[in-house]
């Protein structure tokens, strides 16, 4: 796992959201254990998708405002280039 302290990004957002998730998660866990309707369980399943692209979205915008355009701001013209190259091979697996 990689760590920067010289961009420190402020995941608690982030967390307090993924605390919300996995309370679904387990709601949905709960559903299944009761055999609930199936599509009552995939409407809450879409929910979870949704929850978690917001989080995705949320971290990959903090990333380039903090860690992509930090590096593009340096002196060091390489820095720049590789948090772009990183910034692409993400979008990439995407599918962007």
């Amino acid at each position: 796992m990689k760590t920067h302290p010289e961009h420190p990004a402020d995941h608690h957002d982030q967390l307090k959201r993924l605390a919300r998730i996995r309370g679904q998660i387990d709601g949905i866990g709960r559903m299944i254990e009761e055999d609930r309707y199936c599509v009552d369980i995939l409407v809450q399943m879409r929910a979870v998708h949704a929850a978690l692209r917001k989080v995705e979205e949320q971290v990959l915008r903090g990333h380039v405002e903090h860690c992509v355009a930090g590096a593009l701001k340096s002196p060091d013209a390489e820095q720049g280039r590789e948090k772009l190259d990183e910034l692409f091979a993400v979008l990439g697996r995407y599918g962007m």
